[in-house]
């Protein structure tokens, strides 16, 4: 496996603010929660995500046609995925969506489309900037889906964003993300689409930050 050269260190006004923000929406979210303003905080999640969203598009940039058509596939794709695992237990197992994500389609919020595009996008400009292996690139991404994942599950029924009818995520719930996460980097991979490694990693050590605190709080 042969490593790209390094990160590169966008400096610059824009930069700056974004990447503030991300960690002020996070960072408050942990404060508010943990001192007991979770009724407030938790129903405020569309915000944050949508918030995550404009950054992205402002400073990825989501700004040529193919990468918003790619944004569009992977917002797609991720809310098909969905909609097949809520009404048919065999990919993820049995589970519902609470009220805390927005309004949804059949069952399935729109944010979780969101969701699914903007971790494609940065996972994947994370991982094109560990290797130049295709393949590679395409594990690194989907693991980083997956490995949030893990401790997003853990908070998602105290938050009521989803409930597994198990009481926890199956092991297939983390396999189908991992094999749907593949699909979607090598599509990402073979249009050769990178963004702003600055708020890509950011993006995501901002919300896996914000999950590995209270997947901790949730276990004590």
């Amino acid at each position: 496996m042969k490593l790209n050269s390094t990160f590169s260190i966008q400096n610059g006004p824009k930069i700056y603010f974004s990447i503030g923000v991300v960690w002020l929406f996070h960072i408050s979210g942990i404060v508010g929660i943990t001192i007991g303003f979770e009724s407030w905080f938790v129903p405020k999640t569309p915000l944050n995500l949508l918030v995550c969203l404009v950054l992205l598009v402002w400073q990825y940039p989501i700004k040529t046609l193919k990468t918003a058509l790619l944004t569009l596939v992977f917002f797609s794709c991720g809310m098909l995925i969905e909609w097949i695992g809520v009404h048919h237990d065999f990919l993820f197992g049995a589970y519902h969506y609470g009220n805390n994500l927005g309004a949804k389609i059949d069952g399935v919020p729109l944010l979780i489309g969101v969701n699914w595009a903007v971790l494609t996008l940065i996972t994947g400009t994370i991982a094109s900037k560990l290797t130049n292996s295709f393949p590679v690139r395409v594990i690194t991404g989907a693991f980083l889906m997956v490995f949030l994942d893990f401790f997003l599950e853990v908070s998602a029924p105290v938050f009521d964003f989803w409930h597994w009818e198990a009481g926890a995520a199956p092991i297939r719930n983390f396999i189908t993300w991992f094999l749907a996460s593949c699909l979607l980097h090598a599509v990402l991979q073979l249009y050769k689409v990178i963004g702003n490694d600055q708020i890509s990693i950011h993006l995501y050590l901002a919300q896996l930050a914000f999950f590995v605190y209270f997947y901790g709080i949730h276990h004590l």
